[in-house]
C-alpha cells in the first residue's frame, strides 16, 4: 500500500515497526499520487479515468464504519485512488491562503479538531513497498527514456493481499508548473554545486539542514491535505477557521527559512513529476484567487538546473519544501509526543501524520526518528516522554516486482536501440547497453566495442567531480573482435615518414585535429599546439575548413584506425622477428595419471594447423617449441632434417639455460613429421613415471631464455598440475589458512608468497614474453603466486579443479583452441592521451607499468581490457568537451610493427543533472569491481565493501540533493540511467571475492579476482548478473530467444526448464514437474528420475526442440571468451546449492543481502548522508 494511506498506528515514537527484511522504515504521512495509470501517450490526463477494479468512491463519500475491516485497494501509487478512505474520514479542509507573519505563530503545539482515537485502533496497519514507474512493458517498467523517473514507496502492510504494481507517466524533467524556473536544488539552503561532500562525513554546510518544524515563507499559502478550493468558499471540517493573520501549523512553531506543508502539496515548485509533457494535474492547480508564483524567490547560491530523468523509490517522510502529489485522503493523526494515556477520537483531516522510527547503523539496530527530517506530522519529533511501544504486527514482504528489474531494462534497450545503427559522429553520445545487439557506424569516435566510458558528460571542474563521486573512467579493449557486419580498422601506411603527429604532445593524426592556414598547418585538439603539415601530406581545405580528402583518409574521418609503424617504433631500431609459441607440459605423476598428457599431445597435432596468421597469409609465421618437465626440464630438438626428435635434459634448475639453439623453435609445416613423432612419444615416455614433485619458476625461465636466444617475442603455454615444492627458485609452501578469512590478515592470501615472480615478470615483459597458464590442481596450488607472471605479462590463467577427461576434457580443449588461435599482439605499449583539463591517473588490468604513463604488455589479445581512470588537472569547457586517444604499439603475429589508435570525445557539463543523464551503469560496475578487487590486496574485505557502499550512496545522494525533483525524504530516488546501480553493486559486494562462502577455496577466489581484472564490460555484466532463460517457452521455429527472467529462485517454476549462464558456467535446471514430452525431446527419457545428472552435453536428438536448445547453448558459448561446461541441475538435487549461488537477487548462503534488503540498506545510507 502507499505510504500516504495509513490507518491508525500506536504511538510511532521509538516503536520497532515491521521492516523490510531487517530494515525499519519510516512511515510518514502525506497524500498519495493523484494520477491515473498511464495507458498511452495521450496528453489529456484526466483525474477520473478509473482503472479496472473497484469503483472509486466519490471524494465526499462517507467513511466505512469503524468496525468494518479496511479494504486494501488494488490501486497503487499512480492510480486515481489509493484504497478506500480511511476510517472516520472527514470532508477535506481547503487551504487557507494567508501570508506568514513573523511572530504570529502559536508558541506551542496546537490541536484543532477532535481528539485522537484509541491506541488499539492505531496499530492495525503498516505499509509495503510500491513503485510507480514509467509506462510499463513488464512489471511496471518502461523503455528507458530521457524523460522518465520512477518512484518506489517503502511502508509496511500486514495482512493484505499482494499489491499490484501500477505505473504512471512521469513527465520530462523539464516540464514545470506555474511558471517556476527549471528544477533547482530541491531543498532551500542546499549548497551550490561547487560545494562537494567528500567520502565520509560531508563538510559542515555542504548539506541542507532540515528543521523538524519548518516555517512558511512569506506569501506562500500552506495547504492542508485537501485539494485547494477557492478561498472565497471556505469549508472547514472539525477544525475551526484560523485567523487570516495566523498560518495553520500542525506542529511546533517554525524556525525561519523553509515552508512546511502538513500532509499536502506545497506551493508549486519546479519538479519533474507531472502527468503529461507540460500539463499539471487538477490537484496542482491553485485556487482561482491564488497569486501566481512565477517570481518565486530562488534561494541565493543555488543554481537552477534541469532535472535528468530518474527513478524514485519512496520510503519515509517528506522533506520540508517538497511537493506531495495526489488527491489527499482524509488522514488520521498519531499520538503526539509528550501526550500520555490513550487518546480518544480521530483528528481532523489536514493534520499530518506521525513518524516511525528508522534504523541506524547495522541491520536490525533501531534508533529514534532522525531529527533531520521535517514533514507532515503533528508535534515536535522527539521531545517529552514516549508512550510504550505495542507489539508490532506481522511483517509484509516487499514485492520484488516493484523495484527496478535488470531484465526489463535490458529488454527495453534491446527493443528501442537495436534496430538503428549507432553512429559515432555525435560527441558525448551514450551507446546502447552492452547487452543490446546493435551495429556501429564509425563516423569519428571509436566504437563502444573498443571503448566504453562510465560517463559521457564529464564535469567541468574537479569540485563538481568530487561532489558527485561518479568515477570518470574508460574501459578500453584495444584489439576487440568486431561483429561480422562491421569492418575491421583500416591500415594506413605513410611510408618511411610514419604517422603524422603533434610536435608537442605527440598525439597521432585524428578527426580532432583542426587544419588552418589553408591546410599548411594543423592545431592539435589535445594540447592546442600548431604543427606544420609535411609537404607530402598537404591538401587544400573546402569552404567548411575541412580537407577535401577528409573522407578518403581513415585517420581524418574515423574514430579507429591502424598505422604501419616504421623502424623508429621498433625495439633497438630493428624490425622484429615473427613471434614464437612454446608449449611446456607438466609430466609429473598427477598429470599423466589424469590422462592430461595424452589429451594435450593428441590435440596438439591438429591444433598446430590453426596458429594465428594475417588474413592475407596462407600460413602462419609463428614458430613453435616443446618442453616437458617435472623436477627437471626436457628440451626437444625437432629440426626438420632429423628422423626422430632428440631430448635434452636440464637438471640444474637453479641456473636455467637452453641446451640447444638450432632446432628448438621451428616452422610447423617444415617439421611436421618430427613434431608428430614427438607428440606420439611423450605419453609413452612418461607413462610409468612416479615423480610427483614439480618446479614452476624455472619453466618460465626456460621459455624466456629460448625467446631471448631467438631474439623474438612470443607466448608460453604452460600446463601445470601441482604446488611447486621441489627444490628450485620460486619454490612455494602450502599457506592455505581458512582461519584468516574475514580477518585483517586475509589480504596476505591474495598477495604473492615471494617477490621472485614479480621480478621474473619484469624480465618477461622486457623480452615480450607472455605467459598463459593452464592449471589442473587437485588441491591448493597458490594461484595468487603462480598467477603473478601471467597477469603482469598480459596473459591468462585457466583453472580446471580435479580435472577428469570425460567431464572436463571438452572445456579444456575448447579453451586451448581458442587461446592458441585468437588474434594477439606482442611486445605492446599502450598510452592514453587526453585533452587539457583531465589526465589518465590510474590503470587496472593485466599488464606491467615501469612509469606512470606507459602500459606495457608482453602480449595483448582480443579479450583483454584495460580500465583507465581520469582526474581533473584543470577546468574543462563545455564548448570543446574532453578528448581521449588510446594508442597501442604492438607486433602483429606476422612480425609487423603496428600502431592502433582509438579516439573518443565526450561532452563536458557545468550542471550535475547533465552528468547523471549520461552515465553507463555497466561500465561503472566494471570499474567498481576492479577497484575493489585491487583494494583487497591492501585492505580487509569489510573495509573494501564499506567503501563501495559509501561511494555509491554518495553518488545517489548527490543526485537526490542536487538534481531530483523535491519529494519526500522517504523516497529513494535513482537516476534513470543508474536505477540498476544498487542491484549490480550488491552482486559485486556478495561475490566470492568480497564475501566468500565456506565452500569456496582460496585458489578459486584468487583465480576469479585475477579473471575480473582484465574483463571487458560485456563479460563483467553477465559475470555479476547471470542470464536466466526459461526454456519451456522456447520458440523452436524462430531465431528469437525467450525473454529472460530475473535471477531469483521465486522466478523458477517446478514445471520449467531454465538455462543460466554467467560467462564461466552454464547450468540447465530441470523442475520436478516438467512435462514428459519435454523431457523426451531434450533428454530422450520420459521420467524426471531417469535423467542422468552427470551429463555435460545434451544428447543429439532429431527433433526441433533439441536442435534449437543445442543451438542456443552453442551460441552462448561462442559469445564468451571461455568455454562454459554444461552442468545439469535437477530440482532438490545436491548440485542445486551451487546453482542457487548464481541467483543473485536472493540472499546468499555466505550472508550477502538480497536485492530487496540491499535496496533498503542503500536507501538508509543515502538518507543518513542527506540528513
Amino acid at each position: 500500500m502507499n505510504v500516504n494511506q495509513q490507518a491508525h498506528m500506536a504511538s510511532p515514537y521509538r516503536q520497532p515497526q515491521p521492516a523490510l527484511q531487517g530494515y525499519a522504515q519510516p512511515g510518514y504521512g502525506g497524500p498519495p499520487t493523484q494520477y491515473a495509470p498511464y495507458n498511452s501517450p495521450n496528453p489529456g490526463y484526466q483525474q477520473g479515468p478509473t482503472p479496472a477494479g473497484p469503483v472509486r468512491p466519490s471524494p465526499n463519500s462517507g467513511a466505512p464504519p469503524v468496525s468494518a475491516p479496511q479494504g486494501y485497494s488494488q490501486y497503487t501509487q499512480g492510480d486515481v485512488q489509493n484504497g478506500p478512505p480511511t476510517m472516520s474520514s472527514q470532508p477535506h479542509s481547503p487551504p487557507v491562503s494567508q501570508p506568514y507573519l513573523p511572530g504570529s505563530q502559536p508558541a506551542y503545539h496546537q490541536h484543532y479538531g477532535a481528539p485522537h482515537t484509541g491506541m488499539q485502533q492505531m496499530t492495525n496497519q503498516m505499509s509495503g513497498m510500491q513503485v510507480s514507474a514509467p509506462p510499463p512493458a513488464v512489471s511496471g517498467y518502461a523503455p528507458p527514456s530521457s524523460q522518465h523517473q520512477t518512484s518506489v514507496s517503502f511502508s509496511g502492510a500486514p495482512s493484505f493481499p499482494p499489491h499490484s504494481v501500477s505505473s504512471q507517466q512521469n513527465s520530462p524533467a523539464t516540464s514545470l508548473t506555474h511558471g517556476q524556473p527549471p528544477s533547482q536544488s530541491p531543498f532551500p539552503g542546499s549548497p551550490s554545486l561547487a560545494q562537494s561532500p567528500f567520502p565520509g562525513a560531508p563538510p559542515p554546510g555542504s548539506q541542507p539542514q532540515y528543521s523538524s518544524t519548518p516555517p512558511l515563507p512569506v506569501s506562500q499559502p500552506q495547504y492542508s491535505s485537501a485539494p485547494p478550493l477557492p478561498v472565497s468558499q471556505p469549508q472547514y471540517s472539525s477544525a475551526p477557521p484560523l485567523p487570516v493573520s495566523q498560518p495553520q501549523y500542525s506542529s511546533a512553531p517554525p524556525a525561519s527559512s523553509q515552508p512546511h506543508y502538513p500532509g499536502a502539496q506545497p506551493p508549486p515548485a519546479s519538479q519533474a513529476q507531472f502527468p503529461g509533457p507540460s500539463q499539471t494535474s487538477p490537484f496542482h492547480a491553485p485556487p482561482s484567487s491564488f497569486p501566481p508564483t512565477a517570481g518565486a524567490p530562488r534561494h541565493p547560491g543555488v543554481q537552477p538546473m534541469q532535472a535528468p530523468p530518474h527513478s524514485q523509490y519512496l520510503s519515509g517522510p517528506p522533506l520540508p519544501c517538497q511537493p506531495m502529489q495526489g488527491p489527499p485522503l482524509s488522514q488520521q493523526n498519531h499520538v503526539a509526543p509528550g501526550m500520555q494515556g490513550p487518546p480518544a477520537q480521530p483528528a481532523p483531516p489536514g493534520q499530518g501524520q506521525g513518524v516511525q522510527p528508522q534504523q541506524n547503523g547495522a541491520f536490525g539496530q533501531m534508533s529514534g526518528p532522525q531529527p533531520g527530517y521535517g514533514g507532515s506530522y503533528p508535534g515536535p519529533q522527539n521531545y517529552g516522554a514516549q508512550p510504550p511501544p505495542p507489539a508490532a504486527p506481522p511483517q509484509k514482504r516487499l514485492d520484488p516486482d516493484s523495484i527496478p528489474s535488470p531484465v526489463q531494462v535490458i529488454e527495453d534497450d534491446q527493443a528501442n536501440r537495436s534496430s538503428e545503427p549507432f553512429t559515432t559522429g555525435v560527441r558525448g553520445q551514450a551507446p546502447p547497453l552492452v547487452t543490446t545487439n546493435f551495429q556501429v557506424k564509425d563516423q569519428g569516435n571509436a566504437s563502444p566495442s573498443y571503448i566504453r566510458c562510465t560517463a559521457y558528460n564529464f564535469p567541468c571542474t574537479s569540485d563538481m567531480a568530487k561532489q558527485s563521486q561518479v568515477p570518470l573512467a574508460a574501459v578500453i579493449k584495444p584489439l576487440a573482435t568486431l561483429p561480422l557486419d562491421e569492418a575491421p580498422p583500416y591500415i594506413v601506411d605513410h611510408g618511411e615518414t610514419g604517422p603524422i603527429r603533434c610536435n608537442r604532445c605527440k598525439a597521432y593524426m585524428c578527426p580532432f585535429m583542426q587544419f588552418i592556414e589553408g591546410g599548411r598547418r594543423f592545431q592539435c585538439g589535445f594540447c592546442s599546439c600548431v604543427t606544420e603539415v609535411p609537404p607530402h601530406y598537404f591538401q587544400h581545405l573546402d569552404h567548411t575548413g575541412k580537407r577535401v580528402d577528409c573522407y578518403d583518409r581513415p585517420e581524418l574521418s574515423m574514430g579507429t584506425c591502424e598505422f604501419t609503424a616504421t623502424v623508429d617504433y621498433c625495439k633497438n631500431n630493428k624490425i622484429p622477428q615473427p613471434p614464437a609459441f612454446i608449449f611446456l607440459i607438466d609430466v609429473s605423476y598427477n598429470a599423466v595419471k589424469s590422462g592430461l598428457v595424452d589429451l594435450i599431445c593428441a590435440e596438439m597435432k591438429t591444433l598446430l594447423d590453426y596458429l594465428p596468421r594475417e588474413s592475407s597469409e596462407a600460413d602462419s609465421c609463428i614458430r613453435v617449441g616443446f618442453v616437458t618437465y617435472n623436477k627437471v626440464l626436457h628440451f626437444y630438438n625437432v629440426k626438420s632434417s632429423l628422423a626422430q626428435p632428440q631430448m635434452m635434459v636440464v637438471s640444474d634448475v637453479a641456473d636455467m639455460f637452453v641446451p640447444l639453439l638450432d632446432g628448438f623453435l621451428v616452422n610447423v609445416n617444415e617439421s611436421r613429421a618430427v613434431i608428430n613423432s614427438l607428440l606420439d612419444q611423450i605419453p609413452e615416455m612418461f607413462a610409468d613415471t612416479r615423480e610427483t614433485e614439480t618446479v614452476f619458476a624455472p619453466v618460465i625461465q626456460a621459455g624466456l631464455e629460448a625467446l631471448k636466444a631467438a631474439d623474438c617475442a612470443g607466448k608460453l603455454f604452460i600446463f601445470h598440475s601441482s604446488l611447486p615444492i621441489a627444490e628450485a627458485p620460486g619454490k612455494l609452501k602450502n599457506r592455505e589458512d581458512k582461519k584468516l578469512v574475514g580477518t585483517d590478515k586475509e589480504k596476505t592470501l591474495f598477495q604473492p608468497q615471494t617477490s621472485f615472480f614479480g621480478n621474473l615478470a619484469k624480465e618477461c615483459v622486457a623480452q615480450g614474453c607472455c605467459v598463459d597458464l593452464f592449471l589442473f590442481p587437485n588441491q591448493y596450488v597458490d594461484v595468487a603466486t603462480l598467477g603473478v607472471v601471467p597477469s603482469q605479462t598480459g596473459g591468462s590463467v585457466y583453472k580446471y579443479t580435479c580435472f577428469q577427461v570425460p567431464s572436463d576434457g571438452d572445456r579444456f580443449l575448447n579453451d586451448l583452441r581458442r587461446d592458441v588461435q585468437k588474434q594477439v599482439g606482442f611486445d605492446a605499449v599502450m598510452r592514453v592521451r587526453t585533452s587539457t583539463g583531465i589526465r589518465a591517473t590510474d590503470f587496472f588490468g593485466d599488464f606491467y607499468m615501469s612509469n606512470t604513463t606507459d602500459v606495457e604488455l608482453a602480449g595483448l589479445d582480443c579479450d583483454k581490457a584495460v580500465t583507465v581512470e581520469f582526474r581533473h588537472d584543470d577546468k574543462l569547457s563545455e564548448e570543446s568537451g574532453a578528448l581521449m586517444q588510446c594508442a597501442v604499439l604492438y607486433t602483429s603475429c606476422s612480425g609487423q610493427r603496428r600502431l592502433r589508435v582509438h579516439n573518443l570525445s565526450v561532452n563536458c557539463c557545468t550542471q550535475l543533472a547533465d552528468l547523471y543523464r549520461n552515465c553507463d551503469t555497466d561500465t561503472l560496475i566494471n570499474f567498481f569491481a576492479k577497484y575493489a578487487y585491487r583494494s583487497i590486496l591492501n585492505s580487509p574485505t569489510k573495509t573494501v565493501r564499506d567503501t563501495l557502499i559509501n561511494q555509491s550512496a554518495q553518488i545517489l545522494s548527490c543526485y537526490r540533493k542536487n538534481c531530483a525533483s523535491p519529494s519526500s525524504a522517504g523516497q529513494l530516488i535513482l537516476p534513470e540511467c543508474m536505477k540498476l546501480l544498487p542491484v549490480y553493486l550488491n552482486c559485486v559486494l556478495k561475490s566470492d571475492i568480497l564475501q566468500p562462502g565456506a565452500d569456496i577455496s582460496l585458489d578459486d577466489r584468487a583465480y576469479l579476482r585475477q579473471l575480473v581484472t582484465s574483463m571487458d564490460v560485456a563479460e563483467s555484466h553477465v559475470f555479476f548478473y547471470p542470464r536466466l532463460l526459461p526454456l519451456q517457452k522456447l520458440d523452436v521455429e524462430g531465431d528469437s530467444l525467450p525473454t529472460a527472467v530475473r535471477a531469483s529462485e521465486e522466478r523458477l517454476s517446478k514445471g520449467g526448464l531454465y538455462l543460466l549462464e554467467n560467462g564461466l558456467h552454464l547450468f540447465l535446471w530441470v523442475g520436478a514437474n516438467v512435462q514428459q514430452e519435454l523431457l523426451q525431446s531434450v533428454f530422450n527419457t520420459p521420467s524426471f528420475g531417469q535423467i542422468d545428472p552427470s551429463m555435460t552435453n545434451l544428447p543429439v536428438l532429431d527433433n526441433p526442440y533439441s536442435r534449437r536448445l543445442r543451438a542456443i547453448i552453442e551460441s552462448f558459448r561462442a559469445q564468451r571468451p571461455r568455454y562454459m561446461k554444461l552442468m545439469l541441475v535437477k530440482q532438490d538435487d545436491k548440485l542445486e546449492l551451487i546453482f542457487k549461488h548464481f541467483l543473485v537477487e536472493d540472499k546468499s548462503m555466505s550472508g550477502g543481502a538480497s536485492y530487496v534488503d540491499f535496496l533498503c540498506h542503500m536507501h538508509k545510507e543515502i538518507r543518513q548522508l542527506l540528513s
